[in-house]
């Protein structure tokens, strides 16, 4: 059974269902701050969306979507398909109405966010990864669950929509943001509340150049499909689908001007950066904007800019390397810029 929602799922998410869903998670998500990146970087702020109760950005969606969930529908229990953060996300928003929930991840996921899923009281299976959607929906024909998805649902779009209003509220000035791409969920939201209150204001997409099938969708104009054995070995392990959904890839084209790329060196020095200038734990897929900011051509063109920590859920050993050696000892960034709409300055 796929999650309901008043709406038909190939319409753009109107701003209302993002400003209701805001209401609908407010005693579970944290309204995380936005944080200064230093006195050398002055039009540089980064959205502290790691500091969520889960480690990272997904539990506003998928609080939303069991809060939209019919309450005979709900009783019967959730089922999704992740690689970590949207599963311990859903593990968190099941717990606290109290039904059951189970998470498929793919094999080989990072222990950390198995254990943190399980330890919000999900059933975790694992599944080679190819095997994750239709392991999914095997689940959830057997248990009469409702199946959450990680990104391609307007209820989860909506919920992450939420982090955009409260960057507009904080920031009211803002002139550009940056945020990660996945599946797309979360750029979907975040385009959705902007472009709805803030029209003028820029959102630009963030992928690894390793897995960077957004990037190519927008600069060929059809959505882009990459094989996992692409996509996985990138060490933004959040930002490794292939593809955007559907309706997210509808948003994109509505409302994001372009996609930028970063290298994998370049998520790793920013996810030390991260640390330094703000003291906060960033996993490499959420590091990925800070990355883009830092190697920009032309940073001045984006004006004032939040950069979206979407997440801090990472290996402590992994992170530990990451942010050892002092930044003279990394290898230096590369960005390569790719989009559709060109925006002012030399980005697109």
């Amino acid at each position: 059974m796929a999650s309901s929602f008043a709406s038909d799922d190939l319409r753009l998410v109107p701003l209302r269902d993002v400003q209701a869903a805001a209401v609908r998670i407010a005693d579970t998500c944290v309204r995380t701050p936005v944080l200064g990146a230093g006195a050398d970087l002055p039009r540089l702020w980064l959205k502290a969306d790691s500091l969520q109760p889960t480690g990272a950005f997904k539990l506003r969606g998928a609080t939303n979507a069991v809060a939209v969930l019919e309450p005979d529908v709900r009783a019967r229990g959730v089922v999704t398909h992740s690689s970590g953060n949207h599963g311990q996300a859903l593990a968190c928003a099941a717990a606290r109405a109290g039904i059951a929930c189970t998470v498929v991840m793919p094999e080989g996921s990072v222990t950390a966010k198995v254990e943190a899923t399980r330890a919000w009281g999900a059933t975790v299976e694992l599944v080679p990864t190819a095997e994750r959607v239709s392991a999914c929906t095997a689940l959830a024909e057997r248990s009469g669950a409702t199946v959450v998805p990680p990104f391609d649902d307007p209820a989860i779009i909506a919920g992450q929509g939420t982090v955009g209003l409260e960057i507009l509220e904080q920031l009211p000035d803002v002139q550009t943001v940056l945020v990660p791409v996945g599946g797309g969920g979360l750029i979907s939201g975040v385009a959705a509340a902007i472009k709805g209150l803030a029209p003028k204001v820029r959102v630009i997409g963030v992928e690894p150049e390793l897995a960077a099938d957004a990037a190519e969708g927008m600069r060929t104009g059809t959505l882009a499909q990459w094989p996992l054995e692409r996509t996985t070995v990138t060490i933004a392990d959040g930002l490794r689908g292939g593809s955007v959904g559907v309706l997210n890839w509808a948003h994109l084209q509505a409302y994001v001007e372009s996609v930028l790329t970063v290298g994998e060196a370049g998520i790793v020095a920013a996810v030390g950066e991260i640390a330094r200038r703000a003291r906060l734990v960033a996993e490499p897929s959420g590091a990925v904007t800070t990355a883009a900011y830092l190697a920009h051509p032309d940073r001045d063109s984006l004006g004032r800019t939040v950069a979206v920590v979407s997440g801090g859920n990472v290996d402590p050993l992994a992170y530990a390397a990451m942010i050892g050696g002092p930044p003279s000892s990394r290898e230096p960034v590369a960005l390569d810029v790719t989009g559709s709409a060109p925006a002012p300055g030399s980005e697109r």
